[in-house]
């Protein structure tokens, strides 16, 4: 302990025991630097005194003594300045702290007089400056723990404003009595403003009322702040404090929603890193989709992604996804085609408390908001249901959600990207598909070809699957013979990438040696192979091909025809749509539409 941190009450001190005794005196701390003195001393405050001096005896031997006959005393024989003392008497009274020394509180007397003084009564003199030397150790001792305070005060600050939660005490009337950094950002309000803002103007009246009356913790519930100038929706949590078993307050923590969606997100799906480097292939059309759907990364517009089932059409949304600004924040699919229809609009737009029987406390929050500020991806949207397509539609040409059972609209800012592995244009003609919600999710078409169409990158996909295989399976298969290869360039693929993975991993499965043969590939693959060379030896035509001739012959049957498009359609049992499609793909022509 340092009696510099009290130099100016011992400078009082000092100056009281002057003017009792009526002798000088001076204070040395515990380094022997004199920190305080009157008359002759004044001058000399900040010099230190010499360690072999009355002083320096006291703060060795922590014990009082006078000294009647200086330059004589035991003590004055060791002292350098022996030859030029013009002391009569001298007495030196240790400060102390519990057991620490912390300084010397010494009397001198330069004349008779002043020894007069010191020497008589001296049980009297000492029993004063040991009250006097107790009075400066209870100062210093007050100042450390005020420095105490003070500084854990400071650390709770730091603390509390280093929590990413806006922090809140509250007085059982609601009276704000302190805060942290986090809920000003919050709240949007200055210092000077919030202590004239009251909790309720938070929680709401009916919530706090609520709390206030059953006295015990609170967790996840949510709430709208509007503020003059700001408002957000947020969840509070809340704690009692007691005195004694007495309620005086409560202390809430609270974050804006969206702050905590995104933390969710970063848990659930931060890891998740799809670019188009992962999508492989080197097909020609397949890359062409590639590129295209680059492009749409950059943009802000809706995108439609078209294929069959196990394309990769989820794969293309994540890469579009982390190749746009939004990358860092959070991608969330939703299967429409897998919720049943009652639940589908609560999953996407969320729903209040009490919203319907079974509804969670404090409501849930649905994907559009778990999505907002990134990209939400509707796979299968074919199989939406028509008072949702109007729902969703109007989302998109607004920007702005309801909950089930809400009030209110809340803001989103969300890109959506839809999937689909059916004809939307059919179903629109069909009136089971929106026609304005269509035309609003298909600015930008993404057509994802088939891999029977994709011959060429059936060999790189088999190769990657089999590594990755073996690496999930801990298996060591080296490769596929050319028997087996033919069988599975040969095969049609109608479940895609999706069923070719699911080949590969059956064969790993089954095969016990370094190499997979014809006999270690599921029986729908080898079935069909040998029945195809039994029972039709001529060359096999590409579907493409034969699908291609198959729609040249209807529209040459019915060209003369003014319902040439509608029959021919019906007699491929395709739609209209589909069909016109096909002619543009082909570049089949027409007489007559």
């Amino acid at each position: 302990m340092e009696l510099k941190k009290i130099i100016s009450s011992v400078q009082n001190i000092c100056e009281a025991i002057a003017s009792v005794i009526k002798v000088d005196v001076t204070i040395v701390d515990n380094h022997l630097q004199r920190i305080a003195g009157t008359g002759r001393y004044q001058d000399s405050i900040g010099r230190k005194v010499d360690e072999n001096s009355a002083f320096g005896a006291a703060v060795k031997l922590g014990e009082n003594f006078i000294i009647e006959n200086p330059r004589q005393h035991e003590i004055c024989l060791r002292c350098d300045d022996i030859q030029v003392c013009k002391e009569y008497a001298e007495v030196c009274c240790p400060i102390k702290v519990e057991e620490e020394i912390v300084g010397v509180i010494g009397l001198i007397a330069f004349d008779e007089e002043q020894k007069k003084a010191i020497v008589y009564n001296q049980y009297n003199l000492m029993r004063f400056l040991n009250k006097m030397a107790d009075l400066i150790s209870t100062k210093l001792v007050e100042m450390e723990n005020t420095d105490k305070i003070k500084a854990l005060a400071k650390e709770l600050e730091v603390v509390l404003d280093s929590v990413d939660r806006g922090i809140i005490a509250a007085d059982n009337e609601g009276k704000i009595l302190r805060y942290n950094k986090k809920a000003l950002q919050l709240l949007k309000v200055q210092t000077e403003d919030i202590y004239s803002m009251n909790i309720k103007e938070i929680t709401g009246e009916a919530s706090f009322s609520s709390l206030l009356k059953k006295n015990y913790p609170l967790k996840n519930r949510q709430f709208f702040y509007r503020g003059k100038k700001h408002s957000f929706r947020g969840i509070y949590d809340a704690k009692p404090i007691s005195l004694e078993e007495k309620p005086v307050g409560f202390v809430f923590t609270f974050s804006n929603i969206s702050d905590v969606l995104n933390t969710v997100n970063d848990l659930t799906t931060g890891t998740i890193i799809t670019g188009f480097d992962n999508i492989i292939g080197k097909n020609d059309k397949f890359n062409n989709v590639k590129i295209e759907a680059k492009k749409a990364a950059n943009s802000t517009s809706t995108i439609l992604i078209q294929g069959e089932s196990g394309t990769g059409k989820e794969l293309f949304a994540r890469a579009i996804h982390y190749e746009s600004h939004r990358r860092k924040e959070p991608f969330i699919p939703i299967n429409c085609g897998a919720i049943p229809e009652q639940l589908l609009e609560s999953e996407l737009f969320g729903y209040e408390e009490g919203a319907f029987t079974g509804a969670r406390k404090g409501g849930k929050e649905g994907k559009f908001q778990l999505a907002n500020k990134g990209t939400l991806f509707l796979d299968e949207i074919g199989d939406m249901p028509l008072h949702l397509q109007s729902k969703l539609l109007r989302v998109l040409q607004e920007k702005m959600i309801e909950k089930v059972g809400g009030k209110d609209y809340i803001p989103i800012d969300v890109r959506v990207i839809a999937a689909t592995n059916q004809d939307l244009e059919e179903k629109v003609l069909e009136k089971s598909f929106r026609e304005d919600l269509f035309y609003r999710i298909n600015v930008i078409p993404i057509n994802i070809p088939p891999l029977r169409q994709r011959g060429e990158d059936i060999l790189i996909l088999i190769e990657y699957l089999l590594d990755k295989c073996n690496k999930k399976l801990g298996k060591q298969v080296e490769a596929i013979d050319l028997q087996t290869i033919d069988i599975l360039k040969g095969y049609s693929w109608p479940g895609n990438v999706r069923e070719l993975e699911n080949t590969i991993e059956y064969a790993v499965n089954m095969c016990n040696e370094q190499v997979i043969k014809a006999m270690h590939l599921p029986n729908r693959l080898t079935k069909k192979t040998i029945a195809f060379e039994t029972t039709n030896p001529r060359k096999i035509l590409p579907i493409k091909e034969v699908e291609k001739i198959e729609i040249t012959k209807a529209i040459h049957l019915y060209k003369n025809d003014s319902k040439a498009i509608t029959k021919a359609a019906k007699a491929l049992g395709i739609g209209r749509a589909t069909l016109y499609r096909k002619l543009k793909e082909y570049d089949i022509e027409t007489v007559s539409k």
